[in-house]
């Protein structure tokens, strides 16, 4: 069974994963909502305007009286730069999907490995769940290597699976990690 404890604030070495503020929404919408490099494989389309990425956040952060709710804006430097959250989550088998995206100044210097290990040690050490789950569009290698680099393994390719913005049908790969791999993974990390 699933303890839920909403999205709480977590810190890491270089990080502040915290709750979104109505007030982020200018950082969000210039650091990644409105470019279409971040957004290429996302749900989501890029941001016409700041008051499009406001809209957003009021529906966000009213989600946060809801106690299984987890979505953090990522914090680096004191500056907003990305998003991670449980993009779905099923009480019954105790398991979360996370997804995220960072503006692209800020690629390829393991901050969204960063985020995504401390979220995934939570959701685990905190909530309970017994598996989490990643998956990513196969053109954006990126986001498997830090699925990889937080310990998941690769489980397969869903063929054509996810339509992207520019109406491409693109192949995805998915990684998972059962909490007996997370922690024999965490022992050897405290004995380091």
């Amino acid at each position: 069974m699933l303890t839920h404890k909403g999205t709480q604030p977590i810190k890491t070495e270089r990080l502040l994963l915290r709750r979104f503020r109505v007030e982020d929404a200018q950082g969000m919408f210039d650091n990644w909502a409105k470019d279409e490099k971040v957004t290429r494989y996302l749900t989501w389309t890029p941001h016409e305007s700041p008051e499009m990425t406001r809209q957003l956040l009021e529906d966000w952060c009213a989600n946060y009286e809801k106690p299984d709710y987890y979505n953090w804006v990522i914090e680096f430097e004191k500056k907003t730069i990305g998003n991670i959250s449980v993009v779905r989550l099923d009480e019954k088998d105790e398991w979360a999907e996370l997804g995220y995206c960072m503006g692209c100044a800020y690629w390829n210097r393991g901050i969204m490995t960063e985020a995504a290990g401390a979220v995934i040690d939570y959701l685990f050490a905190e909530i309970g769940v017994n598996r989490v789950g990643i998956w990513h569009a196969v053109q954006n290698p990126g986001s498997g290597r830090v699925a990889q680099k937080c310990g998941l393994t690769f489980e397969g390719t869903r063929r054509e699976f996810f339509k992207s913005n520019a109406g491409d049908f693109l192949d995805i790969s998915y990684y998972g990690i059962i909490r007996r791999d997370w922690e024999a993974r965490r022992g050897k990390r405290e004995e380091a």
